[in-house]
């Protein structure tokens, strides 16, 4: 690696992923492709002061926390269905429709099987989920997405 390139203006070796691990209260769901959504946005709260026409005083409000969006190819595992049934549907009726509170968290596997970086999600649950498009005159692998919302994440190095 050469000098002034930007893995050294981060004082080390740039990490490749390679697949997204997704547990749910410490179980894993599924090994993903792709994940997006992983960001918040802090809203900016104006206060115009009387007297002061230079500026606006801006700070800091409320955080919102889009919806995050994995991908990956059909598998046959069930586990990702198992939860989904739990936490919908029928199985939010059998428990009395009471939304219960579940821990997420999203795991960046690198090349070499290693773990690199952890994203804590909070409170978090399915609200979407896409099958795969059925048309044999396409040779693409099938593939399935699924949407979390949550509130919030925190980030560690696993």
């Amino acid at each position: 690696m050469t000098e002034g390139t930007p893995a050294t203006w981060l004082g080390g070796d740039l990490q490749i992923a390679s697949r997204f691990l997704l547990e749910v209260d410490g179980i894993e769901i599924g090994v993903f492709q792709e994940v997006s959504g992983l960001e918040l946005n802090v809203e900016v709260v104006e206060i115009v002061e009387g007297g002061e026409n230079q500026f606006v005083h801006k700070k800091p409000g409320r955080i919102t926390w889009p919806n995050i969006v994995f991908k990956r190819g059909i598998t046959d595992d069930d586990a990702l269905f198992e939860w989904v049934q739990k936490s919908s549907g029928d199985g939010f009726a059998e428990e009395g429709n009471i939304h219960s509170t579940t821990t997420g968290a999203v795991t960046v596997i690198g090349s070499d099987g290693s773990r690199l970086r952890k994203w804590n999600l909070v409170d978090v649950w399915p609200v979407k989920w896409s099958g795969p498009t059925f048309n044999i005159q396409n040779e693409e692998v099938l593939s399935e997405t699924l949407e979390l919302a949550h509130h919030g994440f925190s980030s560690s190095q696993s």
